[in-house]
């Protein structure tokens, strides 16, 4: 995709709201990658709307093959940044498979996940499953319901597979709180055997996002987790049905970030900034007025250079609403939430989740202490960065400075045990105690050695 030509920029800059001092920029003509997911749309509303040519910048938006790719681009250099999994950064950071210093300025997002079965293992699992008085599933609807067809698959000599999109997704993540919520153990990490499948209950494995669907209908796997528009893709395909989505695992999740490698950020700071201002009016404007913008949101998100599905089943979740079987729909007003309730403010407690999911899983093999927490969230996550971007649009007239946690320390208030579907409330200023309250999963200084769990 080809940047803006001048003359547009010009006449973008003429009809800003305010006048304002430009930045002084070390770079402005950008490369970004993303993964065709509706979850991207601030990047797509960026440069649509003209926001990054508001801030100088001539921006090239490229899809890529898969995370790992996007990842590799974003340290090699080929990519200046990236619609990134909230996990990448930190586990980049920390070692966990390619290592590199990423941080991130901008969460892009809460909630936009769901997890689906095949129509076969719908129909095992529906017996389980409380009606409400209009005849259909009442949600959220909780793994011990999957618990028997899991069951009566190892009866029978098979495997009961469901894919993820990455080893450090949120969707690994979610999808193994909601397996262990209902008794089900996703497996374990080690250092010496990184399938994730140790143990397990449930074999989870690696599928790219929009490949999903056909993966499910070959038979290769019996569900998945992902994000929109593919489990809406597999409704209108009528090859399985989305039994849950995060936002009833937990309540306003942190789902994808902005991620940069820490060099981009030291080399350009003024940069970095106009950056994070034109995602923040991005985001800004998929919320605004009850997200009256959506429907043309869809239609930017369905060109083939972006998401590329259907607009009809892009908008299924993105204008607010859900279908879990088909003609089953139901009002989800936050399903997607871009800015609302400070989405894009990258909160260290966001970042300290991702990190204790790891250690319960394996992938951080030693038990660390809450200090070593807090010091790799602070290491990744950049909320002075965001309210320096911020000020300055509050200061141009382009936000209010009401929508701005100005005061935070970079920590949310707990969540509390009702917004989590196992009952268990979460204090990222505290993750091992918060560990520790899990069931299932490794506990203090346990390790995982060979198949067995030690300590």
């Amino acid at each position: 995709m080809k940047a803006f030509p001048a003359v547009l920029m010009a006449t973008t800059l003429f009809v800003a709201p305010a006048l304002a001092e430009p930045l002084e920029l070390e770079k402005d003509e950008l490369t970004f990658g993303f993964i065709k997911l509706t979850d991207m749309a601030p990047l797509a509303v960026a440069y649509e709307r003209g926001y990054f040519l508001d801030e100088g910048l001539f921006v090239t938006l490229e899809a890529q093959a898969n995370w790992k790719v996007l990842l590799d681009g974003v340290i090699d250099g080929t990519l200046d940044g990236a619609h990134m999994l909230a996990g990448q950064p930190l586990a980049a950071t920390i070692g966990y498979g390619t290592e590199a210093h990423i941080v991130t300025p901008f969460s892009m997002d809460l909630n936009g996940n769901g997890i689906t079965v095949s129509d076969e293992v719908w129909e095992m699992m529906k017996p389980a499953v409380p009606q409400g008085a209009d005849g259909k599933p009442q949600h959220p609807i909780s793994a011990a319901a999957l618990a028997p067809v899991v069951e009566q698959f190892r009866s029978e000599g098979k495997p009961f597979n469901m894919g993820m999109v990455f080893p450090v997704s949120t969707h690994n993540y979610e999808l193994r709180y909601w397996l262990a919520a209902g008794g089900l153990n996703p497996g374990y990490y080690s250092p010496g055997d990184v399938s994730g499948q140790i143990d397990a209950d449930v074999f989870l494995s690696v599928t790219p996002p929009p490949q999903m669907p056909a993966t499910l209908e070959a038979g290769t796997i019996n569900g998945y987790c992902v994000g929109e528009p593919w489990n809406q893709q597999a409704v209108i395909k009528g090859i399985g049905v989305p039994v849950i989505t995060d936002y009833e695992i937990w309540k306003n999740n942190p789902e994808k970030v902005f991620g940069l490698t820490a060099d981009f950020v030291e080399q350009n700071p003024n940069t970095t900034l106009a950056i994070t201002k034109a995602l923040i009016r991005a985001a800004i404007w998929l919320d605004e007025n009850d997200n009256a913008n959506r429907v043309a949101a869809v239609e930017i998100l369905s060109k083939p250079e972006y998401v590329g599905a259907d607009a009809d089943v892009i908008d299924n979740s993105m204008t607010g609403t859900f279908e879990y079987e088909p003609g089953d729909v139901r009002d989800v007003p936050d399903f997607n939430v871009f800015f609302r309730y400070y989405a894009n403010y990258p909160y260290y407690s966001d970042a300290v989740w991702y990190l204790t999911q790891m250690r319960r899983w394996g992938q951080i093999a030693e038990a660390k202490t809450d200090g070593w927490y807090d010091e790799i969230a602070r290491s990744v996550y950049k909320p002075e960065i965001y309210l320096e971007a911020a000020r300055m649009l509050v200061a141009e007239g382009l936000a209010d400075e009401a929508d701005f946690p100005w005061t935070s320390d970079g920590y949310r208030e707990p969540t509390p045990a009702g917004d989590v579907i196992d009952g268990i409330a979460f204090d990222g200023r505290a993750p091992n105690a918060y560990i520790d309250s899990l069931p299932i999963g490794l506990k203090g200084d346990q390790t995982v050695v060979g198949n067995d769990i030690q300590g």
